[in-house]
């Protein structure tokens, strides 16, 4: 069963460092500013001439209240007027990206993130759904995996129904913790019944997939009271769970300096949290996927898990990854073939670019050969917790050991420990390295050490 872990709080200890999240190899740290429009169009026609279906992501910045934990490109406002500038240069983006693709290539995926999308009126939402349908080819027969992200404070039964109607059939709901005191520390008050109302409206309009997002090391919060907002969750019956650990760096996003460090739970008492959700979740039948990710076993991901073709990119795992991932918004990053490339975060920056008719596009990074060959690596070992070299060796023509050989005595001390099992031929990551995977795939990462591992949330 690959859903098996085994808890180890030694290697814990030893092998909980911070490192990437393996989103992209190599990681947007490493993205420069010599990417530009051009080689967004070069990709573009390539994608084009090879007829690769597509994934859309679109980012909706804005929020009415801010949330002290959130580490996301946002804009806080109660003034609603401030989408509609916002939306008339995404639509002008929409239609200068799509201009340089085939009618042809299918959108598989779609996503809505933020920010918060649902802070668009409900004629904002049927105008840009409208738009992207008359620039890309979006499914009409509800075969897509169409997303968004949902703020129960920010929905209703009639927002959910307008959703559905526009062609979304999966929702994620944020809802990180239900205690009131933990909620009044980070500014988010959300009870249980706003979020069960939503819930129950996606079921009843027959959405096809719920996923619930939890942080774990929240201030205020204990093992016992995140066991019981886990408890809870558990009877809402998502298909699917997000449980992050809180990464507290005030220094990089402002918003966190309003928590109060002192109030942040132990290292010991965090560890107690994730072993008690790992213990709760799979005692109500979910299936751990990896990188805090939880599944029924009929849910795809459960399923591609167990066929070995699950994949990873932007937007987490997805059964979506041979699509290219066209990013649209402020902020939002593209990977098509084995350009990555990232419009400005400014918001005014990329407004601006769009006033003058050009592409917000302001960084990113051309994979060369050993990027692929990483890339492959990381993939397989953080999606199906094994790696066979001959596969490897076949599809980039190389000697494995050969050329890894430097890397084997970390990899043989990670066998010796009982993360990995190491043979001739293979790696298996064993079920108490499985919580440690990032540790695992950071052994293959070329980049890590010479950008320093401070940028990054630790593994557990």
């Amino acid at each position: 069963m690959l859903d098996a872990i085994s808890w180890d709080t030694d290697l814990i200890r030893r092998y909980d460092l911070a490192g990437p999240r393996y989103t992209s190899y190599p990681t947007a740290v490493q993205f420069n500013s010599q990417i530009g429009t051009f080689d967004l169009f070069h990709a573009l026609r390539d994608s084009r001439k090879a007829l690769r279906p597509l994934s859309l992501y679109v980012h909706v910045p804005f929020c009415a209240n801010i949330c002290y934990y959130c580490a996301c490109n946002k804009v806080i406002t109660k003034d609603r007027g401030r989408a509609l500038p916002y939306l008339q240069r995404l639509e002008q983006e929409i239609a200068l990206i799509a201009c340089h693709l085939d009618p042809a290539q299918k959108v598989e995926q779609l996503h809505f993130g933020g920010g918060t999308p649902t802070f668009l009126s409900h004629d904002e939402l049927r105008q840009l759904m409208a738009h992207l349908r008359k620039h890309f080819n979006l499914l009409d027969d509800d075969s897509g995996d169409y997303g968004i992200e949902i703020d129960p404070r920010e929905a209703d039964w009639s927002t959910m129904g307008l959703l559905r109607e526009l062609g979304f059939n999966r929702v994620s709901i944020g809802l990180q913790d239900l205690d009131p005191a933990v909620q009044r520390a980070v500014n988010r008050l959300q009870s249980l019944e706003e979020t069960r109302a939503v819930i129950d409206a996606a079921r009843t309009l027959q959405y096809r997939s719920i996923n619930i997002d939890l942080i774990y090391g929240l201030p205020k919060q204990t093992p016992e009271n995140f066991a019981r907002t886990v408890e809870e969750v558990i009877r809402l019956q998502p298909d699917r769970l997000s449980v992050f650990n809180y990464a507290h760096l005030p220094e990089r996003f402002m918003p966190q300096r309003r928590i109060n460090s002192d109030e942040l739970p132990t290292p010991a008492q965090k560890l107690e949290m994730l072993q008690r959700t790992i213990e709760q979740l799979t005692a109500a039948g979910y299936r751990y996927i990896g990188m805090d990710h939880f599944a029924l076993p009929d849910d795809e991901l459960a399923i591609a898990q167990e066929e070995s073709t699950l994949q990873r990119n932007f937007q987490g795992y997805t059964t979506h990854g041979h699509c290219d991932l066209i990013g649209l918004g402020v902020s939002a990053i593209s990977q098509i073939g084995d350009l990555y490339c990232q419009n400005s975060s400014d918001l005014n920056q990329y407004q601006n670019a769009l006033a003058s008719t050009q592409l917000a596009t302001s960084r990113g990074l051309l994979c060369n050969a050993d990027d692929r060959l990483r890339r492959a690596v990381i993939q397989q070992l953080i999606c199906n917790f094994s790696l066979e070299f001959a596969a490897i060796e076949r599809a980039f023509n190389i000697d494995f050991q050969g050329y890894f050989g430097e890397l084997w005595p970390q990899l043989q001390a990670m066998a010796e420990d009982g993360l990995i099992e190491l043979d001739s031929d293979r790696i298996n990551v064993l079920p108490a390295g499985r919580l440690l995977v990032r540790s695992v795939c950071m052994v293959f990462d070329a980049y890590l050490e010479q950008h320093g591992r401070q940028r990054f949330s630790r593994v557990i």
